[in-house]
């Protein structure tokens, strides 16, 4: 039997492979801990209790999770660094399969050394980008990809694109569900394309925000969850407005409405990705 891993994690600043991260724990949760980079939040985990979510979007993206049919899941997680989903999905679905791709060699081995990634069972983590990560796995694979991945505050582009998604769709088996984060504001004309070129693909969408960046008053993440079988919409809207976030959330003919028109993205299309005004992460 293999030692539990007791070392407590140190606070401090880390060299990674792509710059440096910021390790700090929370002093309201001791057993809490922030992974930052540039001053940008970019995971939280409670190793104590991995069902424990902070940051307000991942709470929504577990809600969809928790929706999905019973059992174990075989789940994809495109965009790593502390796996704070992962840590959930192994909590609350014993006995699922689950592979996390993540570029950033040096924060893999952070994670692992400081917020007890080997603790977590049947998880296998690729040092890979996620095209390349996607691309190596099987058709029919998954009943899950969640799509949690940035450099910085800002979503690669190559992984909101058509030909991403369809093979997305690929390793996706039929009942599959896709699950992507996305941060966006004022207009929200980038979440509009992601939108565009989700449904390209997947017929069944659904976008989760908090009323106000919904509006597209303020930069925030919002979530697409997408499938090409019915999603459970209504218990979603429900929890969604009775959860902590009290968030929005939007299907159907309201999907239609909101995307208004815009352009699916396409690989190789100027884009400008919106990046959060300095006033959001103080």
């Amino acid at each position: 039997m293999g030692r539990r891993e007791t070392r407590e994690p140190m606070p401090g600043r880390y060299p990674v492979t792509f710059g440096e991260v910021d390790l700090l724990q929370d002093l309201d949760r001791p057993s809490g801990w922030v992974v930052s980079k540039d001053g940008v939040p970019q995971s939280y985990v409670d190793l104590d209790d991995a069902t424990y979510l902070d940051f307000e979007y991942v709470r929504l993206m577990a809600d969809v999770i928790d929706l999905l049919d019973e059992g174990p899941l075989d789940a994809v997680h495109v965009g790593g660094c502390a796996c704070t989903l992962p840590r959930y999905v192994a909590a609350t679905r014993p006995g699922s399969r689950q592979v996390v791709a993540e570029p950033d060699e040096g924060l893999v081995q952070l994670v692992r050394d400081q917020l007890r990634l080997k603790s977590v069972p049947r998880l296998k983590v690729r040092i890979l980008d996620g095209r390349t990560a996607t691309a190596g796995l099987g058709d029919a694979s998954a009943d899950l990809l969640v799509l949690d991945a940035f450099s910085g505050a800002t979503m690669p582009i190559d992984l909101a694109t058509s030909e991403y998604m369809g093979d997305v769709a690929r390793v996706l088996r039929a009942s599959g569900t896709l699950l992507i984060n996305v941060a966006d504001g004022k207009g929200l004309a980038f979440v509009r394309r992601v939108l565009a070129t989700v449904r390209g693909t997947f017929p069944q969408v659904v976008l989760l925000a908090e009323p106000g960046v919904m509006r597209g008053r303020r930069f925030g993440n919002l979530i697409v969850a997408a499938s090409r079988v019915p999603l459970p919409a209504s218990d979603l809207t429900r929890r969604a407005a009775g959860g902590l976030t009290q968030a929005r959330c939007v299907y159907g003919e309201d999907i239609v409405n909101f995307i208004a028109g815009a352009r699916p993205l396409n690989d190789g299309d100027a884009v400008v990705i919106p990046v959060p005004p300095p006033a959001v992460f103080g």
